[in-house]
């Protein structure tokens, strides 16, 4: 064969056959059909919305207001979202071994109170940064141990991982409820001015700082690019790494990889304690980051619809970051619009799990079209 006859058959596409390509994968039905089940489940609010009686032109005025009308708002939605994008960048960690991690409110719960005692005993007196540094590990020590237990559970005596996650929430949670309502761990004096069960508020030294110090007005802390290393990280590591591809192995076949020389109790435990790290440091960050002080329920349901944002990105961590940035914005419009418009926050809920119904039934449709031709 000619020598530039051969160059031409084993050179690489051109650019415009690469470019089309890309935009045909980008306008495949399975790219979109998320894109337009989320569409009709945001339709179908819209609806829930009018029968309430609340006129929907100032429901969706005070909706955007409350995710994008000032830098306060956006930043508020951001800061919700990379704590779901930490919590869902866990579920896909723990699944690449078939594993499933539903205690992401537990862990969010640990983290938060580990966190808090690091904060108030010892850690803002430390050097260079440290002082915001320590409580965070801390409150990934806590989630790690949390999920690690379940790991140990599933790997040694075969316990469903759902079940022990689950049934270490409701251990993890009380814990935390103790340790506000025990004056001999973190709950603060009584005073005349608040008798609630709280703890003290951490020193200004350990909580995170500003993203932009120049902008009062914006609540974006270093959560932000610590939640961008982690998705980053997340991503190579599961798909690029020889990691993932033994988390894959022991998720398809523990016995098969353990005659392959892996290790599938420590692997399966590594995964769980990861996953629950990252619920972990979740958890720091809405104290350090956010409340400053801890209470017994200050995880609002950050852990519940973690999982879900998870569950939708199919094991994909830029899929975690969209699906993060979708339930944080939304939790923020549904509080502007509880407070302005007089619309119920649980028409919002509704609108969650109608997304989560039709993005997952668009993904079974769509498998399903393909499977068979």
């Amino acid at each position: 064969m000619p020598e530039n006859s051969m160059l031409t058959s084993n050179s690489p596409p051109n650019l415009a056959a690469r470019l089309r390509t890309g935009v045909g994968a980008l306008l495949s039905p399975a790219a979109l059909a998320p894109f337009i089940a989320t569409a009709a489940a945001l339709a179908v609010g819209l609806l829930i919305i009018a029968c309430t009686g609340a006129p929907v032109g100032d429901a969706i005025a005070a909706f955007w207001d409350g995710m994008t009308g000032s830098s306060y708002n956006i930043g508020a939605s951001v800061n919700r979202a990379l704590c779901l994008a930490l919590v869902g960048l866990g579920f896909i960690f723990a699944n690449r071994a078939n594993l499933t991690n539903v205690g992401g409110e537990g862990q969010i719960a640990i983290g938060g109170m580990m966190a808090t005692a690091a904060a108030l005993h010892g850690a803002a007196v430390l050097p260079f940064g440290l002082a915001f540094v320590v409580p965070l590990i801390a409150g990934g020590l806590g989630g790690a141990v949390l999920g690690g237990a379940a790991g140990v559970l599933k790997a040694r005596r075969g316990v469903n991982e759902v079940i022990s996650t689950l049934l270490l929430t409701f251990i993890g949670l009380p814990i935390v409820y103790w340790s506000v309502q025990s004056f001999h761990l973190l709950r603060k004096p009584l005073s005349p001015i608040s008798a609630l069960p709280e703890s003290p508020e951490i020193p200004d030294a350990t909580k995170l700082p500003m993203l932009f110090p120049s902008d009062p007005t914006s609540p974006l802390h270093y959560g932000l690019p610590l939640a961008v290393i982690a998705v980053i990280v997340t991503g190579i590591v599961l798909n690029r790494s020889s990691i993932g591809l033994k988390l894959r192995a022991v998720g398809l076949n523990p016995l098969a990889s353990r005659r392959a020389g892996l290790q599938p109790t420590r692997l399966m435990t590594m995964a769980m304690a990861v996953s629950g790290a990252f619920g972990g440091v979740a958890g720091a960050i809405l104290i350090q980051g956010q409340q400053y002080y801890l209470t017994s329920d200050f995880s609002s349901g950050y852990g519940f619809d973690g999982l879900v944002v998870g569950l939708l990105s199919r094991g994909s961590a830029l899929g975690v970051v969209l699906g993060a940035l979708l339930f944080g914005f939304l939790r923020s419009g549904s509080i502007s619009m509880e407070i302005t418009a007089h619309v119920p926050s649980a028409v919002v809920l509704i609108c969650q799990g109608l997304i989560v119904i039709a993005v997952a039934g668009s993904a079974f449709i769509t498998e399903r079209r393909t499977k068979h031709g």
